[in-house]
């Protein structure tokens, strides 16, 4: 397996001009195209390294969960997607890096542990892929591992809309309000293992209803 190497040359608790123009950009589309909303950004540390899972709807996840933030965040992305001299170029300059998917990408899970070491806010998705119907599938158990290794604070994070945006098997998104939420902080310290990712599910469940909640009284 090739070596997988993060240039950590920016604060990673500060934006740099790059990722503010581009935040800038990305929140005025979404808010035109989607309507978009976020709720409790309060809830995600301002300071020190954190993990932001949330369930996985579209290709648009990453930059919903980072958009609304104040803080830059990393996050895995296909290999793939780093073959292109200007992308993989711009991709690594917003703090993502490669990861191998269905390989047990070992050189991907010590990068992830580096950058929460180093105090990055890392956004991750625990199914492991986009859902297929919009439901919410069972969370898969690297999120434990990284939240161990680190000892870290995992904050549920639940997006509603994106699905019927930008489903997986459609070419291009449509108009679609989107919605998104950030729960309390979960301290994977103060409790075993079964009791976290259960926590950490019902939690991210629980969120996504609220959306769901809030899109009916939205309509009414």
């Amino acid at each position: 397996m090739s070596e997988i190497t993060v240039q950590y040359t920016r604060d990673p608790l500060k934006r740099s001009l790059l990722w503010l123009t581009l935040q800038m950009f990305c929140r005025l589309m979404v808010t035109l195209l989607f309507r978009f909303r976020a709720y409790h950004t309060e809830n995600v540390p301002q300071t020190g390294a954190v993990i932001l899972a949330s369930n996985h709807q579209s290709y648009l996840d990453p930059v919903l969960v980072a958009v609304a933030l104040r803080r830059p965040v990393g996050f895995l992305a296909n290999a793939y997607l780093f073959k292109g001299k200007f992308f993989g170029w711009l991709i690594r300059s917003l703090h993502a890096f490669p990861v191998e998917r269905g390989k047990g990408d070992r050189a991907a899970i010590n990068t992830a542990i580096e950058m929460l070491n180093r105090g990055y806010a890392l956004n991750v998705f625990p199914e492991g892929t986009r859902t297929v119907d919009g439901s919410i599938k069972p969370l898969e158990r690297g999120v434990l591992l990284l939240a161990r290794k680190t000892g870290v604070p995992v904050v549920p994070i639940a997006i509603d809309g994106a699905f019927d945006a930008w489903p997986r098997k459609r070419k291009i998104f449509r108009p679609y309000p989107i919605h998104v939420i950030y729960g309390k902080p979960i301290d994977v310290n103060k409790m075993d293992s079964q009791q976290f990712m259960d926590s950490l599910e019902r939690e991210i469940r629980r969120l996504h209803q609220e959306l769901v909640n809030r899109r009916a009284e939205l309509m009414m």
